[in-house]
């Protein structure tokens, strides 16, 4: 069936804020692999979350995250974090998109071209990345985890953040959630066990999909 002209321009409409992001993002991935600090942005955050996976994609807070933290590195996981942390983080990252971070003249350097948000923009991405955010597991809901049944996942998952709460996914989930964050502790080099090594701790996979899987969401 055809469109008519009408329909067409409607559907343009909606599509024109998308299309506006892309090229926002294109522009400034094309920065960083042309800026001389390119190589060390890009160990900043492992490359693995991709902006189909951001909850709530077409909210404004989502939009935002997208528009001004690509700017810089890879896009975050709002799960990288408890709500608690991410305020704080938020508010540390604006000085440095605009260039007045701790590194001085090099910060400067740095964010050329890079946009910061407005206040009322920076409340929006607080809220987002908190309304999202990892939430932290209760240890008297799960009290194995402190026990030796819970210490693969215990010792993997909090080398980079708070524990999560098992049931934020399903048993079916967890495993391809835990292979991702595999693939980002490899590229943060955290402890992985690829290569064991007697008295070095191993990550132990198995142990940690069974644990997760017992007091996943059903």
């Amino acid at each position: 069936m055809a469109l008519t002209p009408i329909f067409r321009l409607f559907v343009l409409f909606l599509l024109l804020p998308a299309l506006a992001l892309a090229d926002d993002i294109a522009g400034a991935k094309k920065r960083w692999s042309e800026s001389p600090h390119g190589p060390m942005l890009e160990r900043i955050l492992p490359p693995t979350f991709e902006a189909r996976q951001l909850p709530e994609p077409g909210s404004r807070g989502a939009q935002l995250t997208l528009q001004y933290c690509v700017q810089c590195h890879n896009l975050p996981n709002p799960a990288m974090h408890h709500a608690a942390k991410w305020r704080g983080i938020v508010e540390r990252m604006v000085p440095r998109m605009q260039g007045k971070g701790n590194m001085g003249k090099l910060m400067f350097d740095m964010m050329v071209g890079v946009q910061a948000p407005t206040p009322e923009e920076t409340k929006l991405i607080i809220g987002y990345l908190r309304k999202h955010a990892q939430k932290p597991l209760d240890p008297k809901k799960y009290p194995e985890t402190f026990t030796p049944a819970g210490e693969p996942f215990r010792l993997a998952c909090s080398q980079c953040h708070t524990l999560p709460d098992p049931q934020r996914h399903t048993a079916q989930e967890w495993p391809a959630v835990v292979a991702r964050m595999q693939e980002n502790m490899e590229w943060m080099n955290r402890v992985v066990g690829t290569q064991p090594v007697p008295g070095e701790p191993q990550l132990r996979v198995d142990a940690i999909n069974a644990f997760l899987a017992k007091y996943a969401r059903k």
